[in-house]
Formats: C-alpha cells, structure tokens, sequence
C-alpha cells in the first residue's frame, strides 16, 4: 500500500468525473437543442451497435439518487460538465431558465450532501446550430462560449468555485475535425488545428469573464495528455516521440502556459495541413494565468518512427491492457505530472480523469466484481503519491467514472464505472471497486473516519 500520510495532504480532494452528454440523457426535454453528439450519434455506422446518449444513465432524472451513492461513496469533489445546448439552445442570445434549473438543482443536491462541484463549462457537446455555423474551426464560436461561460458562471458562482472551461481540447480538434471518428465527424487536419486554436483562445477568453462573475474562482482547463518514450535509443525513435509528444501535449501545453505554439511541431505540420489564423494577441490571451490544470491520463505512449520518419506506437507484449486497448503503465502517470511540473510550473495539478474499462459483468448474486479496477486504481493512485511525495503539486483525484455511461463511439460496450448501469432497467449497481475506493477515502488524513478504520 502507499505511504497515505506521507504522499497526500489532509486538503488533498478526492472525487469521481462524468459528462453531461454520456450520463444525463432527456435530450429532447426542458428546452435542450440538438448537439453534435445527437446529430453524429444517428448517423448510422458513427457509434457501435447504433447507441445514443438520448437516454444515456437518465441521469437528469436520477441526480438524487446518484448523488446519495456519491455521499455514500465519501468523495469531498465531484467534477460534472454543463451541457451548452441545454442553457442556450441557439448557441448564444436567449437563455433556457429550464435548463440553468436542472444545474441550480444539482449543484444544491450536492452541497447538501457535502461534495464540492467542479464545473466543466465544455465536455464536446456542441450546439448543432453553432457547427452549421461553421463549428470550432469558425472564430466566432470563440465568442459564443465566451457568453455561455458568463450565462453558467453568473447563475451558478454563488456556490460553485472551480470551474473548469474545456475538457480535452485535443480529442474535440483532432477526434472530431481531423480524423471523423468523433461529433462532428470531420475529416480535415485546417479543420483541426483552426478548431484546437479557437478551443483555446475561448478559454483564454472566458478565464477573466468566470472570474468576473465569480469572486473567489479558480478557474483552469483540462488537457489530455500522455507521457511519449521513445522504444529505443535510435536517434530516429527519439525524434519520432518528441514529435508524437509535440502534437498532442506541447502543442496545447506551451500556448497555455509560454504563450507561443512549439516551432518544431508548427514546422511539421506547415507540410501537410494550413496552420491557424493566429491573431495578434491570440497568444496574450491564451496563455492568461489560470490556478490550476487538469491532467487526464489513461496510458502512456511508446513511440518508434515508420518508414517515413513519423510516430507509430509500439504494443507492449508483457503488459496489460484494458479494453479500451490502452496500456496500463502507472509509472507513466507519474513521469508525467513531474514533466508537467518541472516545465511547465502550473500553479496547481489535479487528475481530472483517470480509470480503466474492463469486462465487468454481474455474477449470479447480482454483485459486479472487478478486481482489474481495483488493481488499475491502487496502482495508479500510487503513482499519483510518489509524484506528490517527488514535489508536483498535486492537489486531487477523480476517478472516471462515477457511473458506467456512454463511452463515445464506443457506444455502451465500454464500462468504465465505479458504479455498474444495467441499461434495459438503469438500475444502478456499485462494483467493488466503489467499496474499495470508498474505504480507501475514508482512511486519507484528515478524513473525518480515518482514524476508525486506521
């Protein structure tokens, strides 16, 4: 076991994440518009078996509920996103009171259950009528989330303090505009880099608008980011992870917090794709100082160059993987936070996603055993303690996910929950992994039941 008291601090947080999109569902309920996901979602061939998120957890309906697991569950933070569609249904101008009461309500639920909301403002959930304006790659979106993070954080900030702008911003860019297999299922690299900048001039722009409104905020984005090895010492392997390492990490890193896109990656992909139009002052406001970032993290990467010099993964056969297809390698967890630290010198770390999908089923008792989990998060979460005990400024954890949801593309097919969801009925079934994560909670300094089960 980890050396708790040493590697985390009695202020250190402990949570769980979902998204609006994958748990929610009343998609046509309370003045919602179409998002991309429900535009990308009926089209046939787009998501495994042809699931949607109409449905999803019926989470809209069952917040209560699932917020009496959460409390029992002993987490102090619970990171949720906002979905746009549902508070500005034309993307911006008239606001949906409906659907500012839904998120009223549940930042109440939560607050009276003892758990302190993180805000995700953007969790890929688009307004249809905003992408047949043009989408990301369109400037102008910039300035309609602007708006909407201001509707959000006026109407919520009286209780809500962390706020989160963008989830992700490289799997919206290049998922969804480069490579078509995500909402909204284009296929062109422009498309991509124009998008991934105006995610991040949006957030740029709505930092001082949140803190506006909100006296007190903390306000930060969240990356997705995994740590690049080369496989060999080969010069050419080296250079291929630098680069692999340059489009999904730096090139979102060094705007945010040098206020510059990376040379080398920037000269990389002036070969095959037009850059983004970056204005003068695009990068000032980029790169506004923010209070914290939020790393999720499944996997690592190990990088060789192919024939033609680019990056190509390499499968390791020793280790384990999940079944999602991504390795576990915890120390790659660890490598990462204290790169973050070390060149990037954010102000403060959260691990805003991090689990693992397996084949978890329910035995004849009903109950869902999934010691893989358990594995994967006690290794993990290690990780996350010898970081901190290393000097990263670690401050909390959120597993994903609370609740087995809809996993994208994927579809239903992929379980990544603390919390099993039998679908046909939406009964909610805590795995064991709920039990363990529940009582290694309880055991963390400064919990108030650590020293009864010390």
């Amino acid at each position: 076991m980890i050396p708790e008291e040493r590697a985390f601090p009695a202020d250190f947080v402990w949570g769980t994440a979902t998204a609006a999109y994958q748990i929610e569902g009343a998609a046509h309920e309370d003045g919602r518009s179409e998002s991309i996901w429900d535009r990308f979602a009926a089209i046939p061939g787009k998501v495994r078996n042809g699931e949607t998120g109409l449905i999803a957890d019926d989470h809209y309906h069952r917040y209560a509920s699932d917020i009496a697991l959460l409390r029992d569950l002993g987490v102090g933070v619970y990171r949720f996103s906002v979905a746009w569609p549902r508070i500005l249904p034309d993307g911006r101008g008239a606001v949906n009171e409906r659907g500012l009461d839904f998120y009223d309500r549940l930042v109440d639920e939560l607050l009276r259950a003892g758990i302190e909301p993180y805000v995700t403002l953007y969790h890929w959930d688009l307004p249809q009528v905003l992408e047949d304006a043009g989408g990301w790659p369109n400037r102008d979106t910039t300035e309609a989330f602007t708006d909407y993070a201001g509707v959000v954080a006026r109407r919520l900030g009286d209780r809500v303090k962390n706020w989160i702008t963008h989830n992700e911003p490289w799997c919206a860019s290049w998922l969804g505009y480069g490579w078509g297999v995500h909402a909204p299922g284009r296929t062109n690299p422009a498309d991509a880099l124009a998008a991934a900048h105006h995610l991040l001039l949006s957030h740029g722009q709505a930092v001082p608008v949140i803190r506006g409104e909100v006296p007190g905020a903390r306000v930060g984005i969240t990356l997705n980011l995994e740590h690049k090895y080369p496989a060999t010492n080969r010069p050419e392997d080296v250079a291929a992870a630098r680069l692999e390492d340059g489009v999904s990490n730096r090139w979102f890193l060094d705007p945010i917090f040098l206020g510059t896109y990376p040379d080398d990656v920037a000269e990389s992909f002036a070969g095959w794709a037009e850059l983004p139009d970056v204005r003068d002052g695009d990068l000032e406001t980029i790169s506004a100082p923010i209070d914290f970032l939020g790393i999720n993290n499944y996997s690592r990467a190990v990088v060789k160059a192919d024939p033609k010099g680019m990056p190509a993964r390499v499968r390791q056969d020793e280790s384990e993987y999940t079944s999602m297809g991504w390795e576990v390698a915890p120390d790659g967890l660890h490598d990462l936070l204290l790169r973050v630290h070390h060149d990037y010198r954010p102000a403060a770390l959260y691990v805003t996603e991090n689990g693992a999908a397996f084949e978890d089923v329910r035995t004849h008792d009903g109950a869902v055993n999934d010691p893989e989990r358990q594995a994967f998060l006690e290794r993990y979460i290690g990780a996350v303690g010898r970081a901190a005990a290393d000097g990263a400024p670690i401050k909390g954890y959120f597993v994903w996910s609370f609740l087995d949801n809809f996993e994208w593309a994927e579809g239903y097919a992929k379980r990544f929950g603390l919390v099993y969801v039998d679908y046909p009925t939406l009964q909610r079934i805590p795995k064991k992994s709920y039990y363990w994560y529940r009582q290694f909670i309880a055991r963390q300094p400064g919990h108030p039941q650590a020293e009864a089960v010390a």
